[in-house]
This record gives structure tokens, C-alpha cells and sequence, in this order.
């Protein structure tokens, strides 16, 4: 009887969403309230929700929010031999790198690390020619729409794209990888923590904080003076600057810092994205 009773209620659920939407959300907002109410009534679990806010979220973003500088962009130059480059790409431990002429602006094409598999079976690397394996470089600006930009990166099977400014200089690049992670979230290989690190740095600069981090070691990692009487976590002290349990990428800044929430339920804050302003 109650499993009959649980199943009608769904259905008036459901019935109530489905009629929600006849009448159509007159804007974005409306849309995500509904979704938002969904979730409340156990229709749309949080990972549901999240993955849907990000997806609308992502229409709105441009390259230039979420590109890797140019500062943190690992190249190789095109005249530098696999004795020379081969370090670099171990310690960055990419799947791809912009190789470049005589500065950084001038891209040549794009090195996948696997294109340097038959290293091994040589005996002399240094017959090894770099340019004959490079492929074709993409090129986008700035001002792309993260939405057009995925569906670009799907219909050409790139993953890589290097940025340029208004002038032709290469301003970053951004990945695939990049434009999904605001959808679904930080994926594992660039963003996870490890279980016994509370902070990890991320080649762009940035750093993932998670939010069990007590904040005498988050203050000490980040020359920070913020006070442990009132919150032991950094997520507790992220929650009270907001005012509120924050949800996916609310940005909040805090004594030079950029903080973003990248993974938060109705609970507690789980893990942070920590940027340095005055970087």
C-alpha cells in the first residue's frame, strides 16, 4: 500500500514537472528553479542537478575564463632535440604540448605524447624529427563561447586549441577537458586529491583545497591570517562568507584570494578552487 502511495506520489511529481514545463520557464531562472524543486522532491539527484546547471552555465563562459595562461603552458621548441624536451614532458606528464618556433606566438603544431612511443625502440634518438609528427594546430580567440567551443573540439576531434588575442599573440590554450569539467566537474586526472593531501597546486597556478582542510594549514600554505575560534575547516569558513551552503562554481574572494566551489552538497563544502589575485 505505502509503495502504491510512494508511486502516486512520483507521479503527481512528475506530472506536476512535465506540466511546469507546457507552460514553459519565461527565463533561465525560472528553468533552474524548476529543476531546483525537482531535486528538493528526490526527482533529480544532486549530480543530476549539477551536471545540468553546468551544462546551461557553460553557454554563458567564454575561453578567457577558463584557459591555461600562456605563463603555465608547457611547450617545446621545434629545434630542441628528445634529449633537451624529453624532461619537461615527463615532469608535466601531459597528453599533448604546443610546440613552437622562435616564441611562444609562433605555433608550429601540436606534440601528442604518444608520437614518442617509437623512442623507445631507437637507438639513436636524436634521428628522432619532431616536425614530422606534429599535428595541425587550432587556433580560437578569446571571446569563444565554451558551448560552441565543445562542439567544435566534437565535430573536428581535437582536444587541444590554442588561444589568441585581438592582436594574433597566443594568449593560453584550453582542452576538451577544460570545457567538460564545467559541466561535470573536475575530472580526476587533472583535479583529484590525494587522501592524505589537503592542498595540491595545479599547473595553471591554482590550487584544489579541499574543504576538510583545517585552517591553521590552509593560513600557513597561503600566508593567509584567517581566524580557527569560530570554524576549524576551510569549508566552514567558506560557507559563512557566503552566507549560505554555496553550490558549484560560486566564486567568493577572501584576503587576495579567488575561491571557487567546485564540489558542495546540502551538507558541507567538499572541495575548492583557490586563486591568487595579486599572482
Amino acid at each position: 500500500m505505502s509503495e502504491d502511495r510512494s508511486s502516486s506520489g512520483q507521479r503527481s511529481w512528475l506530472e506536476r514537472l512535465a506540466q511546469a514545463f507546457v507552460h514553459e520557464p519565461q527565463n533561465r531562472q525560472e528553468l533552474l528553479d524548476v529543476l531546483r524543486e525537482a531535486h528538493q522532491n528526490e526527482v533529480l539527484d544532486i549530480e543530476a542537478l549539477s551536471i545540468i546547471e553546468g551544462a546551461l552555465q557553460v553557454s554563458d563562459m567564454q575561453v578567457r575564463d577558463i584557459m591555461v595562461p600562456r605563463s603555465q603552458m608547457t611547450t617545446i621548441k621545434a629545434c630542441q632535440s628528445p634529449r633537451e624536451f624529453l624532461p619537461a614532458v615527463i615532469e608535466a606528464a601531459h597528453s599533448r604540448y604546443p610546440v613552437i618556433g622562435e616564441s611562444i606566438d609562433e605555433v608550429l603544431g601540436i606534440l601528442l605524447a604518444k608520437d614518442l612511443l617509437p623512442l623507445v625502440l631507437e637507438a639513436d634518438c636524436e634521428r628522432f624529427n619532431l616536425k614530422e609528427v606534429l599535428r595541425p594546430a587550432t587556433f580560437v580567440p578569446e571571446s569563444k563561447r565554451l558551448n560552441v567551443l565543445l562542439r567544435e573540439f566534437r565535430a573536428n576531434r581535437n582536444h587541444m586549441a590554442i588561444v589568441i588575442d585581438e592582436y594574433g599573440g597566443v594568449s593560453g590554450l584550453v582542452t576538451i577537458e577544460d570545457v567538460l569539467e564545467q559541466i561535470v566537474g573536475d575530472i580526476e586526472d587533472e583535479h583529484d586529491v590525494d587522501d592524505d593531501s589537503f592542498i595540491k597546486p595545479l599547473p595553471s597556478g591554482d590550487f584544489l583545497v579541499k574543504g576538510l582542510t583545517p585552517i591553521e594549514d590552509f593560513n600557513e600554505h597561503f600566508d593567509s591570517g584567517f581566524s580557527d575560534e569560530e570554524f576549524d575547516t576551510v569549508g566552514g569558513l567558506v560557507a559563512n562568507a557566503f552566507g549560505h551552503l554555496p553550490k558549484r562554481n560560486e566564486v567568493v574572494e577572501l584576503q587576495g584570494l579567488r575561491i571557487r566551489v567546485l564540489n558542495a552538497d546540502s551538507r558541507r563544502v567538499h572541495l575548492l578552487r583557490i586563486t591568487l589575485i595579486n599572482q
